[in-house]
């Protein structure tokens, strides 16, 4: 199976994660239809859970790789450490850059936040890295690593962020419609966890880490509710639906976002 062409290859893996996924996952689905959101939770939790233990066969039987998950970058050593809270902060500090630079435009007011600022801010670390361990696995992690067993770099680079940007789209067509400018935006994200990861020795940590500085920034601020808006712009500008990333300032963040990474210098030690 590993001179199949890399479509065969992913559509192989899919065919069989829909064969152990789906069975379970649709009567969650109808048991707890009347709260949507705890089958969600459920079924995404089983879905990352059967990824692991199916990557795990996939590298052993597919490629006789026992030892997948260090192809894809996520070795548990100090360096991947050190470049995982490099990306934390860099994330981190961007994402609050972002809102600092509309707050002092005058875009946007700080307020008292609605609930206790201790609580959001470690729930919002854990949910982050376990997003952004999720997500960098599946697209920086494994499915990048099944591209480039067949096309150049760059190929996989833009094939890894548009699939990236296509996966967070699936909903109806008006959202897709209304969101829209999110798209660029997420491929923009998706081209600049690549190059981190690229740029550090093909280690994962640094690119969870940028992922979940990003995630972390953004949840204080949403859930914490810190923020209103003043209106003084239109919604493209500042992010739709109070998303950054879903306006012209997230575009223009992640464009720098990119430049920081390219100027980075990785931790080359082993």
């Amino acid at each position: 199976m590993a001179e199949f062409s890399a479509p065969l290859r992913l559509m192989i893996f899919f065919g069989a994660l829909s064969i152990l996924w789906l069975p379970v996952a649709l009567p969650i689905y109808w048991l707890l239809r009347a709260d949507s959101n705890l089958a969600t939770i459920l079924t995404m939790a089983l879905l990352f859970v059967e990824l692991l233990f199916l990557w795990q066969i996939w590298g052993r039987f597919v490629y006789g790789d026992r030892y997948i998950y260090r192809r894809y970058g996520l070795v548990r050593n100090r360096k991947n450490l050190q470049e995982f809270l490099q990306g934390l902060a860099i994330g981190f500090w961007l994402c609050l850059g972002l809102f600092i630079t509309e707050a002092l435009l005058g875009w946007i007011e700080v307020i008292h936040p609605s609930a206790s600022l201790i609580r959001i801010i470690i729930e919002g670390l854990l949910s982050a890295i376990g997003i952004a361990l999720a997500e960098e696995l599946l697209f920086r992690g494994w499915l990048l690593d099944e591209l480039q067993r067949n096309y150049r770099q760059k190929t996989c680079i833009w094939i890894t962020a548009i699939a990236y940007a296509l996966a967070h789209f699936l909903k109806p067509v008006e959202e897709i419609m209304r969101t829209a400018i999110t798209f660029p935006a997420l491929v923009l994200l998706g081209i600049a966890l690549v190059l981190a990861k690229d740029k550090y020795g093909d280690y994962l940590g640094i690119a969870i880490g940028l992922h979940a500085g990003l995630v972390w920034g953004y949840y204080i601020v949403n859930v914490g509710q810190l923020i209103e808006y003043t209106n003084r712009v239109p919604v493209w500008v500042t992010g739709i639906d109070g998303n950054p990333i879903a306006g012209l300032m997230g575009l223009v963040f992640l464009s720098g976002l990119i430049g920081i990474i390219l100027s980075l210098k990785g931790l080359v030690t082993d």
